[in-house]
């Protein structure tokens, strides 16, 4: 149980800094340096933004509730 916790918060935290930097910034930020005309052609789309929010609040909470459980396999373990 502790390696599976631990995978996934590795997993988890890698996929919570992708999804972070993959957010538009107000000055652009690293999401527009990678494929800008496709970055400029979805920046209207407010369903692909909604969608990475979604995302990205999931992959947090996945993240929170591993650490927890590491925390309680610590503890009682």
């Amino acid at each position: 149980m502790a390696l599976f916790l631990d995978i996934l918060l590795v997993v988890t935290s890698l996929l919570l800094i992708l999804l972070v930097l993959l957010h538009r910034a107000k000055g652009g930020g690293l999401s527009s340096l990678f494929g800008g005309g496709v970055q400029s052609s979805l920046s209207g789309s407010t369903v692909v933004e909604k969608n990475l929010d979604r995302l990205t609040v999931f992959t947090a909470a996945i993240w929170v509730i591993s650490i927890v459980g590491i925390g309680l396999e610590i503890k009682f373990g």
